[in-house]
This record gives structure tokens, C-alpha cells and sequence, in this order.
């Protein structure tokens, strides 16, 4: 059986190291090179820091850089052809518009959050939120001390799931610091929390005023994340060009 041949974006990164370890395991896949900054020697298969210098290309690319190295590695993938599994979080609007305009041309999955369970989660809150709108959301969210953007992107795929469940009729308070006042009724608030090693958990609340209703998925291990890509890998590589996520792939 012939392996699934992938190239890494960002290698050298804590998920990166994850993904490269998981697949190591797997008998149908493999990782065939690497990009980042530089070759550290962490792993058996080259890491190029130079486009250009890639000769062997893979089957598909996945993605868990950051925005920039997202984009870069994007246009290498447009310009050969190769599907791109993108899991790499804060990509702002007109960096996902590019990832769009780019998905007519060739395959690209893309996701702020690789796991099964919190695509289960985000349709629980699509099927509850229309019943709990009238009550004050707040979505709580944590990571490890080394996670750059805030909110995350799955706290706010979890916002855009009530959201466009309830009609789009709230906006998203990230920030109570900018003004003073109290809170408004049609507002779902955000708060992230930094610490530790943490891998990723979510909190979702509707709090009434007689009762609260919480939502939470935790994250024990990062290997959930690689196996979703993983899967996701497989899935693109017998897509056409367009823009794919889990709804999709399940």
C-alpha cells in the first residue's frame, strides 16, 4: 500500500513535534519533509527553510504554523497544486478571505480546531442555543502560556455556531476593558486565560437568572488534534478544489 506523503508546516513547533511523532506511528502515512525557519535535526526527513529548495513533493501539506507562515506556505501549495490542511488558529478576516480565494484553485480544509468532539460540540450548541437565547452566553476558554491569539479559534467557532443558530441576531464583546457599562443583552462575551501547559479547554454558559446551562470539552492530549488532521489529510487528497471543514468530512 503506497503511504499518504506529507509535507509539515511548521515542523519545529510543539505541535509540529506532536504531529511528527503521531504519524510516526501510523502505517499509511508519512512525513517526507518539513518547513520552518530552520533545520534543527529533530527529525529524519529534511526541514527547508527555502521554498524553492522542496524537489520531492507531497500528496498534501498540513498546516500548524501561524498566519504569515500560513500564507506563505499557501500560495507554494497553490502554485503546485497540492492540497493544504490548514489548523493553524488566528488567521484574521482578510487572511481567511485569501484562504478562500485560493480554495477555487485547489483543495484546502480548514478548521480553528481539528477534534471530532468539539464538532459534536458545536452542534449540541446549534440544537440548545435557539432555547437559551434569552439568557447572558459567556464563553470561557484556556490554553498553555505559549498560545499567541485570543480568543481562540475554536471559541469562536463555538460563538459563530450559537450565533448563526440564533438568526446572527448577537455581537461578540472580546474586550470589557474598552468601555464601561453594563451588559447588553444581545452581546456573547469572551474571556481567555494563559497558564501553564494547558492543552485546550472550552466553556460555554448560558446563565439565567435562576439557573445556569454549561457546555465544556477539555483536552487531555495534542494527539487528538494530529489525528484529526490526519483524517482530514485523507479526506482532501480525493476532493476538487474548494474550501472543506469537518462538517464536511463527517
Amino acid at each position: 500500500m503506497e503511504k499518504l506523503k506529507i509535507l509539515l508546516n511548521g515542523a519545529n513547533g510543539k505541535m509540529g513535534q506532536e504531529v511528527t511523532e503521531c504519524i510516526s506511528k501510523i502505517n499509511d502515512v508519512e512525513i517526507i519533509a518539513g518547513f520552518d525557519l530552520e533545520d534543527k535535526g529533530l527529525y529524519p526527513f529534511p526541514v527547508y527553510n527555502k521554498l524553492e529548495d522542496i524537489q520531492i513533493l507531497p500528496n498534501v501539506i498540513i498546516d500548524f504554523s501561524i498566519p504569515v507562515a500560513t500564507l506563505n506556505i499557501l500560495q507554494f501549495a497553490k502554485d503546485k497544486k497540492i492540497p493544504i490542511v490548514i489548523a493553524t488558529t488566528g488567521l484574521n478576516d482578510e487572511q481567511l478571505n485569501i484562504v478562500k480565494q485560493t480554495s477555487t484553485a485547489i483543495p484546502i480544509f480548514q478548521s480553528g480546531n481539528m477534534s471530532f468532539d468539539i464538532f459534536l460540540m458545536q452542534k449540541v450548541l446549534e440544537l440548545v442555543s435557539p432555547y437559551l437565547k434569552g439568557t447572558d452566553i459567556e464563553i470561557i476558554e484556556s490554553h498553555h502560556n505559549r498560545k499567541i491569539d485570543a480568543p481562540s479559534g475554536t471559541a469562536l467557532m463555538l460563538g459563530d455556531s450559537i450565533n448563526k443558530a440564533c438568526g446572527n441576531t448577537f455581537d461578540y464583546n472580546l474586550n470589557r476593558l474598552n468601555e464601561r457599562k453594563k451588559r447588553e443583552s444581545n452581546e456573547i462575551g469572551f474571556s481567555s486565560i494563559r497558564g501553564g501547559n494547558i492543552v485546550g479547554e472550552h466553556t460555554v454558559k448560558f446563565i439565567g437568572q435562576n439557573d445556569t446551562f454549561e457546555i465544556t470539552h477539555k483536552a487531555y492530549s495534542r494527539q487528538l488534534f494530529v489525528e484529526g488532521a490526519v483524517r482530514a489529510a485523507r479526506f482532501l487528497v480525493n476532493q476538487s478544489a474548494g474550501l472543506y471543514n469537518m462538517n464536511d468530512m463527517i
